[in-house]
């Protein structure tokens, strides 16, 4: 009898220290969610509104700052899949002792302040135009720093976004027998690239859109290198009309918090439906 008991006490413990974890973590972001949702329908003199809530569409800058954002992201994410998916591919299947070295270049970022690497890319930015004023690479210059698609902007946030992706697709591919499906697949007469598209890349769908959200996360949020760059996308925005509209500014990030949690929570439910979960429910 004694030994069921320090074994129920042992088992409520756990529970108890789950419970009390979770009410802290809901306090600790709830809170402060709730105090900004307040300050945005609470007008003094006017009670409760939601007039800052539906002046976000109409108000300058809105639109065309948050469809830049959204260009870059779509960018990003399709040039960091282009350049982590084949070479950790590559990594695991032909050089393996090369995996470290890769981690470690893509972990560079993380050491790097975004500040420091702001100051780098104007300088260089800076430099370009006065030294090469005579020669070709001058438009190219002028082209990376076009305020409708600033390419260096999405150039950066790649090189930010690789210690995510790195770990996300690394950790996705440890998860699968990448050899033999790729052996499999060519034994079956596919081609290198066929084989990565129609057999290692469905077993990385998780990965990816966890990668891919990650990805549209940081470019949606990121602000230092945007504003010293001197681009205006979504962060800087909101940045710039809270100096004059606070209520405004407060609204559309909670906005832009509720949205990201239910993208967040639609991306789950889509990766939890996989060929497993469908698989299961067919037998059922």
């Amino acid at each position: 009898m004694a030994g069921l008991t320090t074994a129920g006490t042992g088992r409520r413990r756990p529970r108890l220290w789950r419970g009390t974890v979770l009410a802290g973590a809901a306090v600790y972001f709830l809170v402060p969610l709730l105090a900004s949702l307040l300050f945005t329908v609470d007008v003094p003199g006017q009670g409760l509104t939601a007039d800052s809530y539906t002046q976000i569409l109409g108000s300058p800058g809105f639109t065309s700052s948050l469809l830049l954002s959204l260009e870059m992201s779509a960018a990003t994410i399709m040039l960091v899949l282009l350049l982590m998916v084949p070479a950790l591919v590559a990594v695991r299947l032909a050089v393996p002792r090369l995996g470290p070295v890769v981690e470690v270049i893509c972990s560079l970022p993380l050491v790097v302040p975004a500040i420091a690497f702001a100051a780098g890319l104007r300088t260089v930015l800076l430099w370009g135009p006065e030294y090469l004023s005579t020669t070709p690479f001058f438009e190219t210059f002028v082209a990376l720093q076009n305020q409708s698609f600033p390419v260096v902007l999405v150039l950066a946030y790649v090189v930010m976004a690789l210690p995510f992706a790195h770990r996300v697709l690394d950790t996705g591919l440890r998860a699968i027998d990448v050899r033999t499906l790729m052996e499999a697949a060519r034994n079956c007469g596919a081609s290198w690239p066929k084989a990565l598209w129609r057999v290692l890349l469905p077993n990385l769908r998780v990965p990816l859109l966890n990668a891919a959200f990650l990805t549209l996360a940081l470019v949606l949020g990121e602000f230092t290198v945007a504003s010293l760059l001197g681009f205006a996308p979504f962060a800087v925005w909101i940045y710039t009309i809270g100096g004059s509209q606070a209520q405004l500014s407060v609204a559309v990030s909670v906005l832009s918090l509720v949205l990201t949690w239910l993208l967040l929570v639609l991306l789950t439910r889509t990766a939890g439906r996989g060929p497993a979960s469908r698989t299961s429910s067919r037998k059922g």
